[in-house]
């Protein structure tokens, strides 16, 4: 069976959503109705190939993907976006935040019931691609699985003070660091499988081309070891990049890009303003080329809009930008302390004239002497702009010890349906 590589064919999808049916709280089993034609599938490169490639499909397509109710719930509580619609009620309560945020929130749950989806799924992909005999096709699939796990873990570790240790009925919890540890050990494993049996060209040529696999999964482990604190793990996987090679999910208009749907509407949400809701010290030189790169003025009357990411329907997304790993040594260096280098690192995200997705400053360079301090908040405002409508900004927030007046929420209240169905699901955050 030859998949396209530069797009998830509407077959495989089929085929893959027919597989893998459902969406619910992790504390049920994620089971296909028909269990003999699961097990025959699991068990064949084709059958695996389809659910590992359906990964992608829930991660980043529609309004229930990973991506999409990320980007949202993140902008909203962190002011990057403002509501237009008063009468999207998820939306509204994101957008006022506090207590108004509630179990009943249909953003949360998609994010969460994806999150788990993808987490149940890659599981099956892992555990039974170790029994094919092609052990090269075997290491692709688990690499490639092992990516969207991890992501998915990392993705409800930034919102949840705890997490889900796994799927399953009454599932245990774990607190969000060792969910960071745990995604940084699936990552971890997928190292040592590929180091042992390379990917086979057969599988690259199975799936999408545009995630660079090897890569990916450096910037990932960069970035959860970042996020634990584990400055020298962050340090070495984000050397690991090639910065010259993108990986991104790619959009067409079988599978459009969610966020420009959204967006060109004009119904959602769109910026909260040109400086992307930064304030004080942190708002952006006028200079700054990343502000046309994420916000242009259209429409009759003319309005602020979202641009970059969300420009067209195949508009690609980034799963990680080359500007994300600099600033990430620079991060490691200036806590180290080692200034010196942690300017220069920093710097070459503020001069930066190209970008393999054209996210670029084109500044003057910073000129010290700063302080730790100082240097720390100019690596958060540019983490702020180079990262925009990224997700990841609550927990900058949290880890450069910004205002808690500054966001809407802190961590995010479980779901209703998760409560109503695990007894072990832990009490909501009061912010």
């Amino acid at each position: 069976m030859k998949i396209l590589r530069n797009h998830i064919s509407a077959k495989i999808v089929s085929f893959t959503f027919l597989l893998t049916l459902c969406l619910a709280s992790c504390t049920k089993e994620y089971q296909d109705p028909s269990r003999a034609k699961t097990d025959v599938a699991l068990g064949s490169q084709q059958g695996l190939t389809a659910v590992a490639i359906g990964l992608q499909r829930v991660y980043s397509l529609s309004r229930t993907g990973v991506m999409f109710t990320s980007i949202a719930a993140n902008g909203f509580v962190t002011n990057e976006f403002r509501l237009l619609n008063s009468g999207n009620i998820p939306e509204l309560q994101l957008s006022t935040g506090g207590s108004a945020v509630d179990g009943t929130n249909t953003i949360l749950f998609n994010l969460w019931a994806s999150s788990n989806k993808i987490v149940y799924d890659a599981d099956l992909v892992i555990s039974n691609a170790n029994n094919l005999g092609d052990k090269g096709y075997a290491a692709g699939l688990i690499a490639y699985s092992s990516i969207f796990k991890a992501l998915a873990i990392g993705n409800m570790a930034q919102y949840w003070e705890k997490i889900p240790d796994g799927t399953g009925k009454n599932v245990a919890y774990i607190t969000r660091a060792a969910g960071f540890a745990k995604a940084i050990a699936v990552l971890d494993n997928a190292l040592t499988v590929i180091a042992a049996n390379p990917i086979s060209a057969s599988f690259l040529s199975n799936v999408p081309a545009d995630v660079n696999i090897v890569n990916t999964i450096h910037a990932l482990k960069a970035r959860y070891a970042l996020f634990s604190g584990n400055y020298t793990l962050a340090l070495t996987e984000a050397n690991a990049v090639d910065l010259t090679k993108a990986s991104f999910f790619k959009f067409d208009t079988t599978s459009p890009n969610i966020l420009f749907s959204i967006i060109s509407s004009n119904n959602v949400f769109q910026p909260v303003n040109a400086n992307l809701g930064l304030t004080g010290a942190n708002v952006p030189d006028a200079a700054d080329k990343r502000i046309p790169f994420y916000t242009l003025m259209a429409g009759n009357p003319a309005t602020l809009r979202m641009n970059g990411f969300a420009a067209a329907t195949a508009s690609p997304f980034p799963i990680y930008l080359p500007g994300e790993i600099i600033l990430i040594k620079a991060e490691v260096l200036a806590r180290q302390p080692d200034l010196t280098n942690s300017l220069i690192e920093l710097n070459k995200v503020v001069t930066k004239t190209s970008d393999l997705f054209g996210v670029a400053a084109a500044l003057p360079p910073l000129v010290g002497p700063y302080t730790q301090q100082q240097l720390l908040d100019l690596i958060y405002k540019h983490r702020s702009i180079e990262l925009y409508a990224s997700g990841l900004k609550i927990e900058d927030m949290r880890r450069f010890s910004q205002p808690i007046t500054d966001r809407k929420r802190n961590f995010f209240p479980y779901p209703f349906q998760e409560r109503d169905n695990n007894t072990n699901t832990p009490a909501d955050p009061t912010f």
